[in-house]
């Protein structure tokens, strides 16, 4: 079992800045692929970015490459998502997901998801 919990949401005007956290628990979190989603309201979930196990592997939704940048720190338990120039549309909740451990780098199959955190972005 592996908890996610989502932090650092908040609102803030366009341009500007935050960076999400989401900590996980369990002894497995180095073996996991991590994976930072958004949901709007009335919209569908939509993929923001994935950061494998494996070293090197990053990947982002083009809607938030260049503005966004994932990372993890695995003696944490913990990956990042600093979101940079945020737009109104980047409005939304967003979670964190893991992955089965030791899936392919480029899976993007996750079992756990966190609860969200809500950022508003002004304008």
């Amino acid at each position: 079992q592996v908890q996610l919990v989502e932090s650092g949401g908040g609102v803030v005007q366009a341009g500007g800045s935050l960076r999400l956290s989401c900590a996980a628990s369990g002894s497995t979190f180095s073996t996991r692929n991590m994976g930072w989603f958004r949901q709007a309201p009335g919209k569908e979930r939509e993929f923001v970015g994935h950061v494998s196990w494996r070293a090197g592997g990053i990947y982002y939704a083009d809607s938030v490459t260049g503005r966004f940048t994932i990372s993890r720190d695995n003696a944490k338990n913990t990956i990042y998502l600093q979101m940079d120039s945020l737009k109104p549309e980047d409005t939304a909740i967003y979670l964190c997901a893991a992955s089965p451990p030791l899936s392919p780098s480029t899976s993007r199959r996750y079992d756990y998801w966190g609860q969200g955190t809500q950022v508003t972005v002004s304008s």
